[in-house]
């Protein structure tokens, strides 16, 4: 197997690297880092999260970075706030053994915007950002993008379905000629095709990682047949059964979040809720008490859950079935990360027998049914 020397990764990287104990490339940085240091190309990367997408995009940024020019070289896009700073934090990470300093700037929503102005006066050479903040910035004229060498979309699907395709469109806009676009997306709908028909080269290379699995192949699908009556019950028996794992219930409404977190403290259970309507504050300190463990269980929406990245997590449940395929596969790849395995688990209620067929087609799954 290849070591990220031979992928053409510099030595203070690959030190960095064997530090973080990434000793060797995953599917996707084996086929995306080569081509993307000679980066005379745009590209479009297929790709499920958790499969080390940051540093196969990540190292070649740092590598075309020239530390003698101030300006923004290199801007990436990502939904969510917790992705930009875990993102941040790898790049950041990666370049500890760096000789010159490479100064990388995260901005988001939920955090206010004059801290943000400020950071931006220093040198910066990467900007991290959600979109809304980022446009909002550009035309406030204190983020200037004209300079861009590379822009990345990381998670394009979930950036579209969490409502910023005006705002990406008008990113995209912006000094189109003198830029390579990199794209990333778990899954590829009629909204991804068009942005890279409108603003990427017919050209552009792609790599497909697991094409034939949608879905990561780590993870045992599995459905249980229940009633609306029953389904909480069935909830305890399952979180019973798995008393030190640590996973994700998915609902799909706010109010439906709220109401089965409370039921399930009252029954004892370690679990808190990720919603729509949480102050980022709330938000964070839920997050950091599922990351350090002390929390066992999330319960959350799908918006809510977009760009948690949290290793070890051994089950997802569906307490209902997402509203869109695209949820399922985004819900589904929360488990299983970094080669680890993991169950994606179901609750259905009668006359959603064909939903879980049509899953299993689209995807190319076997969802089988377990009686507890």
């Amino acid at each position: 197997m290849p070591t990220f020397s031979d992928l053409g990764v510099q030595k203070d990287f690959v030190k960095a690297l064997k530090e973080l104990e990434i000793k060797t490339p995953t599917d996707i940085q084996e086929q995306t880092i080569p081509v993307l240091l000679e980066s005379t190309t745009d590209f479009i990367g297929l790709a499920q999260t958790g499969t080390g997408k940051t540093a196969a995009y990540g190292l070649p940024i740092l590598h075309q970075i020239d530390t003698s020019l101030n300006h923004v070289q290199a801007l990436i896009l990502a939904p969510t706030r917790e992705l930009v700073q875990q993102i941040k934090k790898q790049l950041f990470k990666f370049t500890k053994y760096s000789e010159e300093k490479i100064f990388a700037e995260g901005v988001y929503g939920g955090e206010k915007i004059e801290k943000q102005i400020s950071a931006l006066r220093r040198t910066t050479h990467i900007i991290i950002a959600t979109p809304g903040r980022l446009l909002d910035l550009i035309e406030r004229d204190h983020v200037n993008i004209k300079h861009i060498k590379t822009l990345v979309l990381d998670e394009a699907d979930e950036m579209l379905s969490m409502g910023f395709k005006e705002d990406l469109n008008k990113i995209l806009k912006h000094n189109t000629g003198k830029r390579h676009t990199w794209l990333f997306s778990a899954t590829m709908p009629e909204e991804i095709q068009r942005i890279i028909k409108t603003y990427m080269s017919p050209n552009a290379i792609r790599v497909e990682v697991n094409k034939e699995d949608l879905v990561n192949v780590n993870i045992t699908h599995q459905y249980i047949s229940t009633t609306i009556k029953e389904k909480f019950n069935i909830l305890v028996t399952l979180l019973g059964r798995t008393k030190d794992e640590r996973g994700i219930i998915f609902c799909r409404t706010k109010a439906g979040t709220k109401d089965l977190t409370e039921k399930l403290q009252d029954e004892g259970f370690s679990v808190g809720a990720l919603e729509g309507d949480m102050q980022q504050k709330e938000r964070d300190k839920v997050m950091r008490a599922f990351k350090n463990g002390s929390l066992q269980v999330l319960i959350s929406t799908d918006v809510s859950a977009r760009g948690i990245d949290v290793d070890n997590l051994s089950f997802v449940i569906h307490h209902q079935l997402p509203e869109q395929l695209e949820y399922y596969t985004h819900r589904s790849g929360r488990t299983a990360r970094a080669g680890k395995k993991g169950h994606s688990i179901a609750l259905i209620i009668p006359g959603e027998l064909q939903k879980i067929h049509d899953i299993q087609k689209a995807l190319n799954i076997q969802i089988k049914e377990i009686i507890i």
